[in-house]
C-alpha cells in the first residue's frame, strides 16, 4: 500500500474519536482526498431526531464541496466493525452525485481488514443528473 494511502487510512481512523454518537455508539470516520492531494476528514454526527443525523462520508463530501472542491481522487471510510464498513444508501447516492463512477473507495474495519471498491460497484445503475 502506498504511503499516502496509509496516511489516508490513519486520518479516517483518527476521525472515529471525533464522531458524535451518543445514541448509536457507532462511530464512523472518513477521509476524502482531492485530486490535488488535499484531505477532508468527516465523522458521523447524530441527533436526538434520528433522521437529522449525518454520516461521516457525507460530512467529508459536504465539507469539501462547501470549500469549492469538485475534483476528487479517493475516499476512505473507517468503522469499528469486524469487517470493512459499508456506506449507507444515502451516502452512496451522494457519492454518485460528486464522484466519477471509477473513483476508488477504500472501506476498512477495526481489525484492519480492507475492501477496495469503486463508486460504481457501490451503487450500480445509479440515478444521476444525466437521467434528468
Amino acid at each position: 500500500m502506498a504511503q499516502a494511502k496509509k496516511e489516508w487510512l490513519l486520518i479516517a481512523q483518527a476521525a472515529l474519536k471525533k464522531a458524535y454518537v451518543p445514541y448509536s455508539h457507532f462511530p464512523v470516520g472518513a477521509c476524502l482526498i482531492t485530486k490535488q492531494g488535499k484531505t477532508y476528514q468527516g465523522v458521523n454526527i447524530e441527533n436526538a431526531s434520528f433522521g437529522l443525523s449525518n454520516c461521516a462520508e457525507r460530512t467529508a463530501i459536504f465539507k469539501a464541496i462547501s470549500e469549492g472542491e469538485r475534483d476528487f481522487a479517493h475516499l476512505v471510510v473507517a468503522g469499528k466493525t469486524s469487517q470493512p464498513i459499508s456506506p449507507c444508501g444515502a451516502c452512496r447516492q451522494v457519492m454518485a452525485e460528486f464522484f466519477t463512477p471509477d473513483m476508488p473507495v477504500t472501506l476498512v474495519g477495526d481489525k484492519g481488514v480492507i475492501k477496495e471498491m469503486t463508486v460504481e460497484q457501490l451503487l450500480p445503475y445509479s440515478f444521476t443528473g444525466q437521467d434528468l
